[in-house]
């Protein structure tokens, strides 16, 4: 190789160490988050949309607040999602839990099922990107005992709040609960058949551990106007 190509040889080598590509990003990991949302759904405004609504084969919940799931999210508000197809539902490490969740994380989709399709999904979703801290049973367990502490019905009703179908501030919802539990929750809507925008989900966040409330490093971006139904179920 002649002086001048092994120069330009090289000047590209040593150009390498500067150009060099951006190392790719990690694939979603069980043990990477930063916390999670515990998203607590009314039925009533689930079922008073056009899409349809099927009660468990259990029957018709209670007209309380549901669990929709307990999410693991990153701070920029984004978040990981079926870190580990091998860790498959097992409904045997639930047992003793399923009667508390045909009640407080009933499905209400159609067409009637058990609720196990429903468990098993945010398993699937949402639960194996918090193995690291939360087993199966630990994942389900804690999601209820959240719940309850939290008691949002019990909260809302306390401040006048109540599923009469009736109109209420958007913000005298937010501090009713941030008054009862400390922190701010993010509130979403949707609208019924007439165009309403009613009162749905609540998203209030926890610790990576699974076990404490905390403030939210980020709300939920969807936005709900200043009057949200509080629709009957």
């Amino acid at each position: 190789m002649g002086a001048m190509s092994w120069s330009i040889l090289k000047l590209l080598m040593l150009q390498g160490l500067f150009i060099s590509p951006p190392l790719p990003q990690k694939e979603n990991e069980s043990n990477e988050f930063d916390f999670f949302y515990l998203v607590l759904q009314w039925p009533g405004a689930y079922c008073d949309t056009k899409r349809a609504c099927c009660y468990p084969t259990s029957g018709k919940p209670d007209a309380d607040f549901g669990i929709h799931g307990l999410w693991p999210n990153y701070n920029d508000g984004s978040w990981p999602s079926n870190c580990d197809p091998d860790s498959e539902f097992d409904k045997s490490q639930i047992s003793d839990l399923v009667d508390s969740l045909k009640k407080k994380w009933p499905t209400l989709a159609c067409p009637s099922n058990d609720g196990f399709k429903f468990w098993e999904y945010e398993w699937g979703k949402h639960g194996t990107c918090s193995e690291s801290v939360l087993n199966q049973h630990d994942y389900f367990e804690n999601s209820l005992k959240l719940r309850d502490r939290v008691n949002l019905l019990q909260v809302l009703t306390n401040s006048g709040i109540k599923p009469d179908d009736g109109f209420y501030d958007l913000e005298e919802i937010t501090n009713a609960i941030k008054d009862a539990i400390g922190f701010t929750p993010g509130i979403e809507c949707n609208k019924d058949p007439e165009r309403n925008n009613q009162l749905h989900q609540i998203y209030i966040c926890v610790d990576t551990s699974g076990t404490e409330l905390i403030e939210c490093p980020i709300l939920p971006r969807r936005r709900c106007p200043s009057q949200l139904q509080f629709a009957k179920f």
